[in-house]
């Protein structure tokens, strides 16, 4: 789990909803929408470390995130 509750802000969760059509976003919507892309990416994470480790790396490349993302 995150431990950092700063890690994205609520305005982009915001921002992310009204661009997808929300006129009005509870306080709520953007804590559960952060909660949740922060788990995923934390778990799409690991995934592409565990890949940058099989190919032998210590560094995370930007083919290793779209991988993991598969």
């Amino acid at each position: 789990m995150i431990t950092s509750k700063k890690l994205l802000p609520l305005a982009a969760m915001e921002k992310i909803l009204k661009q997808a059509g929300a006129e009005r976003v509870s306080e709520n919507a953007k804590a559960a929408l952060k909660e949740v892309i922060e788990e995923k990416a934390e778990t799409l994470a690991a995934a592409a470390i565990k890949y940058a480790n099989h190919a032998g790396r210590k560094t995370v490349k930007a083919g290793d995130i779209k991988l993991a993302a598969k």
